[in-house]
């Protein structure tokens, strides 16, 4: 009998670990070395604050998230939280897959801090929050102040005119040029914002999934970038630079304005001092607006997790004050908080440009279609190689909107079954 219950007491123990944690997966899909650093510190944090949890990062490297992560779902190998891309939020919103977060923010303590925006892209689905949006990635202009100086121009534009005429005193300046043009991948951005915004409105599509691209509006915005370059007022090889030519365009002193989101900050401020640049609102167009391209990512549950209260709280924990402002002081993008501002971080100078975009009413930022499924081919391709042709000469900026209109007008209705 002894050895009986011996064995039973051995055999428990042994039971015990299996029952002891409750694992919550998280996946990471914007992955780079230094991000997943930073989240297992705040993970760490949550695991401590919450004994007997433990958490499993997944870290998928970006160039193949998307396929890895949709292929995981169709296994049914979900996780609890995931990091969601703005890109994704509609496909996995829209099928039931995520879970909406309306509850928890009902009564969690941080949510007035956060800020109207993160609100309003958090609920970009069913105006329902499929995701809490934790930073942005929006544009604003950098400008090289000793160019500025040395071309005579006492502080940076605030009009659409302002930087074209700008840009024309840099390029007298020997070996120097206005603007950093980014005429190869990624470039899309730099063409809606000057076409948006010379259009005075960023609707890409009318009622009838016509496409306003080939609007006289977005026309002429088109038409003030292939000037740009045919004018010399941006480098000769831009018609080929991606994200890194024109940041390093930028800190080596060859052009004094660039648009870019918040990241580039990591880049140039090795490279420069903090004042020998600024960063300004993008100019305004005729209509007295701005529409500077923002995209974003954030905490999203999986609706068929077995731990939501669990999942919510390591959401809240990377979303709040502490995670939320130490999470984005590593990967570039701007806090979804507005106690950041009065982090000594984010009272730098460098980056009121940003935050005076976020909190202008005339300022609208700009998210791109990413629902269309045919948007990334849009993006990456048709859009590098005319674009590209436009800048060249070899078409015309009527002839490049007419392309990209008749593209999304297609992909548009027949998303709406016409």
């Amino acid at each position: 009998m002894k050895r009986l219950l011996l064995a039973a007491t051995v055999l428990a123990g042994l039971a015990v670990p299996a029952y002891a944690d409750t694992v919550l997966k998280l996946t990471e899909v914007i992955t780079s070395p230094e991000r997943t650093e930073t989240l297992k510190g705040l993970v760490a944090t949550f695991e401590k604050a919450n004994p007997g949890t433990k958490v499993e990062i997944t870290s998928l490297p970006w160039g193949e998230a998307f396929e890895k992560f949709a292929t995981m779902v169709s296994a049914g190998e979900t996780p609890d939280v995931v990091e969601m891309p703005d890109t994704w939020l509609a496909l996995y919103g829209k099928n039931g897959a995520l879970e909406s977060l309306e509850p928890y923010l009902k009564t969690w303590q941080d949510t007035s801090d956060l800020n109207d925006r993160a609100l309003q892209f958090g609920r970009a689905v069913d105006n329902t929050a499929y995701t809490l949006p934790y930073g942005f990635y929006l544009r604003a202009l950098f400008y090289n102040k000793k160019l500025f100086q040395e071309a005579g121009i006492k502080e940076p534009p605030k009009t659409m005119e302002d930087f074209h005429d700008d840009a024309a005193k840099v390029a007298k300046l020997p070996g120097k040029s206005g603007y950093c043009m980014r005429g190869g991948p990624g470039g899309l951005n730099g063409w809606v914002m000057f076409g948006a915004t010379m259009a005075g409105d960023n609707a890409f599509f009318k009622k009838d999934g016509t496409s306003t691209f080939a609007d006289p509006g977005w026309v002429k915005g088109l038409t003030f970038m292939v000037d740009l370059y045919k004018n010399g007022l941006a480098p000769k090889d831009s018609v080929n630079w991606g994200f890194n030519e024109i940041v390093a365009g930028f800190y080596s002193g060859t052009c004094a304005m660039l648009d870019q989101d918040p990241d580039a900050l990591i880049a140039i401020d090795q490279r420069m001092k903090s004042d020998e640049f600024g960063v300004a609102p993008m100019p305004k167009g005729p209509s007295g607006k701005a529409f500077p391209t923002i995209g974003y990512a954030g905490w999203s549950m999986f609706a068929n997790s077995s731990h939501k209260d669990l999942a919510w709280k390591l959401i809240a924990t990377l979303e709040g004050p502490e995670g939320n402002i130490a999470w984005n002081k590593r990967t570039g993008a701007l806090p979804a908080l507005k106690s950041a501002e009065k982090d000594p971080f984010y009272a730098q100078d460098k980056f009121k440009g940003w935050f005076a975009e976020l909190n202008d009413k005339d300022v609208h930022p700009t998210t791109m279609p990413t629902d269309l499924p045919e948007f990334a081919f849009f993006k990456d391709s048709l859009v590098i190689k005319t674009s590209q042709q436009a800048l060249l000469g070899e078409i015309s900026p009527e002839d490049l909107a007419k392309q990209w209109a008749d593209y999304l007008t297609a992909a548009k209705q027949k998303q709406m079954g016409q």
